[in-house]
């Protein structure tokens, strides 16, 4: 289908370990228009590129990214976690899809700085914790915003009204056409996340989804150019 946005979740992680520049450089070559990350801020608060509070999963160390300042957290990872600035001047060839799972404005407050410091406004999109959406919007109000949602029932009329989102980013298994065809009339775009095998790739498109975020971007790729050929 043409016109779908290929994001690429977190990187290649199948390729790459998550949420690090390598990660991001591979889905950038596999045919990403955009790469998905995560933010979160170290305790000198530096907005760094991890999805976890931990570095435990990833890095082997059971201690709390917000305990950390980013220099520590370089040196434990070997320089693995990236702070934003270093993921935006990778991704610059895409766009960029910013995760703000923190709740609480905090994040949320020093990554817009980043975000203009990169001039990278223009490429940059938001989704999140809802409490960190209604930040970001507070904050600026020319942000694009994909309205993250968890739950079957369309979000609340007053959430829609205080994030102004451009997007409506769903779970992938709780997109249905019904829900397609009633985010179009209120005029959004829709996104599903993450959509990892070709079965429910092909039923996200055959629906009508904008933009389909995945773990494994080339298959998505690879998928693409073949409904669209």
């Amino acid at each position: 289908m043409a016109g779908v946005i290929a994001v690429a979740h977190r990187g290649d992680p199948y390729r790459a370990r998550e949420n690090t520049l390598a990660s991001f450089r591979s889905a950038i070559a596999a045919g990403a228009d955009a790469i998905e990350l995560d933010v979160r801020l170290s305790a000198d608060g530096v907005p760094v590129v991890v999805h976890d509070a931990t570095l435990k999963r990833l890095w082997g160390h059971d201690l709390p990214v917000a305990g950390l300042t980013a220099r520590r957290i370089a040196e434990l990872t070997g320089g693995g976690v990236p702070t934003l600035a270093e993921a935006l001047a990778v991704t610059a060839p895409v766009r960029t899809l910013i995760d703000l799972p923190e709740r609480g404005s905090a994040t949320a407050l020093a990554t817009l700085p980043v975000v203009r410091a990169a001039d990278a406004e223009g490429r940059v999109y938001y989704c999140g914790d809802a409490a960190a959406l209604r930040a970001v919007r507070a904050a600026d109000a020319a942000a694009e915003i994909a309205l993250t949602w968890k739950r079957a029932a369309r979000p609340r009329d007053s959430l829609l009204a205080e994030v102004r989102p451009r997007w409506l980013n769903y779970r992938f298994g709780l997109i249905t056409r019904d829900t397609v065809e009633r985010a179009r009339a209120d005029g959004y775009h829709i996104a599903a996340w993450t959509a990892d095998s070709r079965r429910t790739m092909r039923r996200l498109l055959a629906l009508g989804v904008t933009a389909i975020t995945t773990n494994r971007v080339s298959a998505l790729r690879a998928l693409l150019t073949t409904t669209e050929a």
